[in-house]
């Protein structure tokens, strides 16, 4: 006897970019289907008409493609998906599911019912009442073929429900968590059809994984309760049951669970907190800001969101697999991470790649209590493994990172590989490289110099300050004839010698101040030769000209 192929799928809802908790099962799905040479499958489930978004669609893509978890079957995008069972939209096989709800309907699994929102709000408001638990009456359910017909006729709003059969109770089988059960009494005459025409979540998810041939379901934990209606419905059709595994959620570090919303959180705390009352420099359109501010209900786009944490200079926290892209993560990575997040590989091991992922991966691995997500140990990761590329290669991959979020950077142009190599060993992501660097693109004149406490120690403090001794430091920068780090370096070193007994930092770092505005600052070399000769000098005499108009020198 051949043994069933194994097949897996990934089947988001398009309603914004791909959460982390939805890359987990992504990969969990991808890693199980390659560790047994199955077929990974992705489906994209957009029956909600509503939420549903091409540009979501869009974005699900390109986040698994920049994971490298490509899919054998499903719609086509960038040399991954095809295959005989599509559409893989759901809401193209509108006609497909109208058939086997008829099925249903024949066979009395199914029936139509009629009552409206109003009526059906009475009844919850009735039970919650009478402190009972609300279940439908299955009034409709008992309509005669002819009252049927004529509300049919009539146009009357309808939904088709399930017939919960009578029985025991529901029992799932799961690899992870082991038996579930729940009583029959439980799960209530729950929608497959919709007013809309459109099939529900739960009828829609049965009858493609059937006829997609999807031997294995991997999901996150909140589906669990979900499993009991699908195999209702499975056993009804007389689908074969698949093999289901539920892994657990991921929380953040004080327990909350990980939400899109922690973004919105953040931003409405900083708005608050700093009386914010515009958004910065029309960085959102006014209409979406007074939406948003009106009611605690409404998000701000992705997009808009990005626009105003970087007009008010806050960080959001990363929710989505485009944030950690954004926050300039590498995508291996963040891949190896997530696995962690409910799955051991043994043997105290924690760092690997996808190849060692796959050999290793089994089901008997996933961990069942609840992850939290690190991004201190995250973080940690990503320097490790930036530390680990060469030079080339860092060079390579910032680049590509700057052209998409830090275009500016790009047009460091020749300049372009000692910005990268300056800063390959003191990042920690590729956008600590360009934060800590904004100085080299902002105009000579748009440095500023806060009084903070290390701006006072480079220039200020001592019996001899740094800004005593930057006339000397201006001329001896300006007769330097090739304007190299090493002879930058060579210059500064002289200069330390014979103003301040050697000590570099002395000089050095009333330079890197002045030039920068602040404390950080690739090697002061290859600071200077990024910014150019002229650009130094004239800073550095900015900087002197400013404090010694506002301090005694």
């Amino acid at each position: 006897m051949i043994a069933e192929k194994i097949c897996t799928r990934f089947a988001p809802s398009p309603t914004g970019h791909l959460h982390v908790g939805g890359a987990r099962t992504a990969i969990f799905c991808w890693a199980f289907a390659r560790a047994n040479d199955g077929n990974y499958l992705l489906r994209i489930e957009d029956t909600d008409q509503k939420r549903s978004s091409e540009q979501a669609t869009a974005g699900f893509f390109e986040d698994l493609k920049w994971l490298n978890i490509g899919w054998d079957e499903g719609p086509e995008f960038e040399g991954s998906g095809g295959g005989r069972n599509g559409p893989y939209y759901q809401s193209k096989r509108l006609g497909l599911y109208k058939e086997y709800l008829q099925k249903l309907l024949d066979a009395g699994f199914a029936y139509y019912a009629f009552e409206s929102p109003k009526e059906l709000d009475i009844e919850r408001n009735l039970a919650r009442k009478e402190k009972r638990a609300y279940r439908y009456n299955r009034a409709s359910a008992d309509l005669s073929e002819e009252t049927i017909q004529q509300y049919i006729d009539e146009g009357k709003p309808k939904v088709v429900r399930f017939k919960v059969p009578e029985g025991g109770p529901i029992i799932v089988q799961d690899a992870v968590v082991g038996e579930v059960q729940v009583e029959r009494t439980e799960v209530d005459d729950f929608v497959i059809f919709k007013t809309d025409g459109f099939p529900t979540y739960h009828f829609a998810v049965v009858v493609d994984d059937a006829l997609m041939g999807v031997t294995n379901i991997i999901r996150g934990q909140e589906h669990l309760n979900n499993t009991f209606k699908h195999v209702l419905l499975q056993d009804a059709f007389g689908f074969e049951r698949p093999t289901f595994s539920h892994v657990s959620l991921i929380f953040n570090p004080d327990g909350s669970k990980m939400s899109k919303r922690d973004k919105d959180k953040t931003l409405r705390t900083f708005v608050r907190e700093k009386n914010v009352e515009a958004p910065p420099s029309d960085c959102i359109p006014m209409e979406s800001w007074s939406a948003w501010l009106a009611s605690k209900d409404v998000q701000l786009e992705i997009g808009e969101a990005n626009a105003l944490a970087d007009a008010l200079g806050i960080e959001l926290p990363e929710i989505n697999v485009e944030d950690f892209q954004r926050a300039g993560y590498l995508p291996e990575v963040l891949l190896n991470y997530l696995c962690l997040l409910g799955w051991s590989p043994g043997n105290d091991i924690e760092q690997f790649d996808a190849d060692f992922l796959v050999k290793n991966f089994s089901l008997d691995r996933i961990v069942k209590s609840p992850a939290k997500f690190d991004r201190a140990k995250l973080l940690a990761f990503n320097l490790d493994a930036l530390q680990k590329i060469t030079t080339e290669e860092f060079e390579e991959r910032l680049l590509a990172w700057c052209t998409k979020y830090a275009p500016k950077f790009v047009a460091l142009g020749d300049k372009f590989p000692l910005f990268a190599s300056a800063n390959h060993e003191r990042s920690k992501t590729f956008r600590d490289a360009v934060e800590t660097s904004k100085f080299l693109i902002n105009d000579d004149d748009a440095i500023t110099w806060e009084e903070s406490k290390p701006v006072r120690k480079a220039l200020l403090k001592g019996e001899v300050t740094g800004l005593s001794r930057m006339p000397a430091i201006i001329e001896a920068l300006r007769a330097i004839e090739t304007w190299e780090a090493d002879s930058i370096d060579v210059c500064l070193h002289t200069l330390a010698d014979s103003l301040a007994d050697g000590a570099l930092g002395k000089v050095a770092q009333p330079v890197r101040v002045a030039v920068a505005g602040g404390p950080v600052s690739p090697p002061i070399g290859d600071t200077l030769v990024l910014l150019g000769k002229d650009s130094t000098l004239c800073r550095l005499t900015r900087c002197l000209e400013h404090f010694s108009a506002v301090c005694d020198v």
